[in-house]
């Protein structure tokens, strides 16, 4: 199988066994030539992959493709959000447009519900019946299992778990709505949120982490600085972590999964805090429900996002009822 991850900086693509091995890895930046040119990056890895499937003698059964914001699975056609990364996507009949391109079926879906189906067919939530994932990265996404089937409801926008309100009075978010998750954990959110709070004249980790420069704050050093003692970095790793408590509160109530996953860009900096977003999860999560809920933290891993674009392909294969070549 190929699977491609599509983000806002970098495409990936890989050759993925049955079994989620990853043979062979395609990168490049996603607007390597310009502004609008990020479908064009695409069809060029597509096509590399393509050359070295040929050169290891496999032949592919399909495509998987995930891509930042809402699909159409069926016409394999992305919704136009505000403020979108790779806006040129936008109704785009992407899916049938690779499938010609490579003779062999294709299918494009949400990027976070590709790594939920991943993680569900792979990796730590293999073998479970439902399973909730949340993709903590420039912002937060979120991919939902029941019942051994993905939830994408009725317009494609199930699962933006990072969209669910978390402070009433919180600030407004581009989805229309206030005190999202986003907000709170999103990175870039996180980066802008650091250099409007900190005082720019002051000395502190958070500056002096960044080199001195206001702008090249990010949430890694946000993090970083909180560990330092930096009180203005502490109050935001405080919020953040709050908030995640919280919608893992609402998950746990609301789904009652198997299996919760947080991966993604930011996840590597969650990794030591666990134990404290574990403690906040038990303040909103009903105690029976939590107790029969694995709650796990994965960083990042792009071969991750590759094999849970494969998954897309065995799923959408199953539940079409077509067969493997």
């Amino acid at each position: 199988m190929m699977g491609i991850d599509v983000g806002a900086t970098t495409i990936a693509g890989g050759l993925v066994t049955g079994a989620g091995d990853v043979l062979e890895v395609v990168q490049a930046r996603t607007h390597r030539n310009g502004a609008g040119t990020a479908v064009e990056t695409l069809l060029g890895v597509v096509d590399d992959l393509l050359v070295k499937t040929a050169a290891r003698g496999l032949s592919l059964v399909g495509v998987g493709v995930g891509v930042p914001g809402a699909i159409d699975p069926e016409k394999g056609v992305m919704v136009k959000p505000p403020h979108h990364p790779v806006p040129e996507f936008a109704d785009l009949r992407l899916a049938e447009q690779i499938s010609t391109r490579t003779g062999i079926p294709a299918f494009v879906d949400n990027d976070a519900n590709a790594l939920a189906l991943g993680e569900w067919t792979f990796g730590i939530g293999r073998g479970s019946a439902s399973l909730v994932l949340l993709a903590v990265g420039t912002n937060v996404g979120g991919g939902i299992i029941h019942d051994h089937r993905v939830v994408r409801g009725h317009a494609g926008f199930g699962g933006e778990l990072g969209h669910v309100t978390i402070n009433f009075d919180g600030p407004s978010c581009f989805c229309g709505g206030k005190g999202c998750l986003g907000m709170y954990l999103g990175g870039a959110q996180m980066a802008l949120e650091a250099r409007r709070r900190i005082d720019p004249l002051r000395p502190s980790a958070l500056l002096t982490l960044a080199g001195g420069e206001v702008s090249a704050i990010t949430s890694k050093i946000v993090f970083e600085a909180a560990r330092a003692g930096d009180p203005v970095a502490q109050g935001m790793v405080d919020e953040a972590c709050e908030a995640l408590g919280a919608n893992l509160g609402g998950i746990v109530n609301g789904m009652n999964p198997e299996v919760v996953i947080i991966t993604g860009g930011v996840a590597e900096s969650l990794v030591p805090l666990e134990t404290d977003i574990l403690q906040r999860v038990r303040r909103y999560a009903y105690a029976p429900a939590l107790s029969n809920t694995r709650i796990c933290i994965v960083p990042a891993d792009k071969r991750r996002t590759m094999r849970g674009a494969a998954a897309l392909v065995l799923y959408e294969l199953a539940h079409r009822g077509w067969r493997e070549a």
